[in-house]
């Protein structure tokens, strides 16, 4: 599956779906932050599910209506079981 991770994600989730053959990008890999809008469309144009703990993106998903291949958000889960919680549903 081809994952984006976005900046607030665990930065050992990104190894940890990599070993599971996913296919990854983790936004504090750019440069800089092109903000939420952006990287839903990035997600949305490479075929990736994004997966957050922001939820600005149901927001603009439900609200307004942009394009995406599929949001998950953590929700209440530790920064060390974010790896683990993120196989599970990749």
């Amino acid at each position: 599956m081809k994952v984006l991770l976005d900046a607030c994600v665990w930065g050992k989730a990104a190894p940890a779906l990599e070993q599971e053959w996913h296919d990854v990008t983790w936004a504090v890999e750019w440069p800089f932050d092109p903000g939420d809008e952006a990287i839903l469309s990035i997600a949305s144009k490479e075929n990736r599910v994004l997966v957050t703990l922001d939820k600005d993106f149901g927001e603009l998903a439900i609200r307004r209506g942009q394009s995406h291949c599929g949001i998950v958000r953590l929700v209440g889960i530790p920064a060390k079981t974010q790896a683990e919680a993120c196989a599970q549903v990749c």
